[in-house]
């Protein structure tokens, strides 16, 4: 190991997080298909949001074939609200080539599964088959640089995180070290002092931001409301129809025209005329 990689005690992360450790309901379990569903409502999504609908949405779908056979106006019905609904739509598709092919055992069959990228193919790999991959999320990158005190590339974060997999507890490790990010070592106020990690080199005097270059760094951006972006406007379409009400109006009909346009692309709505419905 390099000295520009500190060695780090394991086993007081470990033991931190067997005490302090959120009970979580996919934690309670080794089925693919319910940490996936957890792993993708997870994405951009906070946990205390995800829980319900992860709870009403699996007792719907409890299994893949249940979720495959479904039709997707009741997915949609069920992910109303949480947002980004393509992540529905992906995950549907997800459990159709599961329920016919059965379930890839390695992250690269994972990733060959619609919507599923590295962190989630990673994740699952790991949770549900017991894999020795490290699982980066954006709390394990912000982790990680403030362990180290130094940003990497890609490529060299992916083999730190490999180097620092606790050898047959690969799964713990990855849960320990997203539930750090998560509770302690935060991105805005870290709280050093509830830290188990004594020797990382950010200890008392952490970087506000440690997660990797934002895009467009350097050029004058305008930040807008949620509320006049695209997305709102798709949201509240999606719901209402969701809820068997008509689509909204209220917008700009080019604001409108442009929702639904998206929606229709994305497949997640149906135009036929002047009615619009799910899928």
């Amino acid at each position: 190991m390099s000295a520009a990689s500190p060695a780090v005690d394991r086993e007081a992360i470990l033991a931190w997080y067997g005490e302090r450790r959120r009970d979580l309901p996919w934690r309670r379990t080794r089925d693919p298909y319910r940490i996936l569903v957890s792993e993708v409502m997870l994405q951009q999504t906070q946990v205390a949001r995800v829980v319900p609908y992860y709870e009403t949405f699996l007792a719907r779908f409890p299994d893949e074939a249940a979720l495959a056979s479904a039709p997707a106006a009741d997915v949609l019905r069920l992910w109303s609200g949480l947002g980004y609904n393509r992540r529905a739509l992906a995950l549907q598709a997800a459990a159709r080539i599961v329920a016919r092919d059965g379930w890839p055992r390695d992250v690269a069959g994972l990733r060959l599964l619609p919507g599923i990228g590295p962190y989630t193919a990673a994740a699952v790999a790991s949770f549900a088959f017991g894999l020795e991959v490290a699982a980066v999320d954006t709390n394990v990158r912000r982790v990680i640089a403030r362990l180290d005190r130094r940003e990497r590339t890609p490529a060299q974060l992916e083999q730190r995180a490999a180097a620092l997999l606790a050898p047959g507890r690969a799964a713990d490790w990855n849960q320990a070290m997203m539930e750090l990010g998560a509770t302690v070592c935060g991105p805005r106020a870290p709280l050093c002092d509830a830290c188990p990690a004594a020797t990382c080199r950010s200890r008392g005097r952490p970087a506000v931001a440690a997660s990797g270059r934002a895009r467009g760094v350097g050029r004058t951006s305008v930040r807008i409301r949620f509320e006049d972006s695209d997305r709102f406007v798709r949201g509240r379409i999606v719901a209402a129809l969701a809820a068997g009400e008509a689509v909204p109006d209220g917008f700009e009909p080019v604001r409108l025209e442009r929702a639904l346009a998206g929606l229709e692309r994305d497949g997640l709505v149906v135009r036929e005329g002047a009615s619009v419905r799910l899928p």
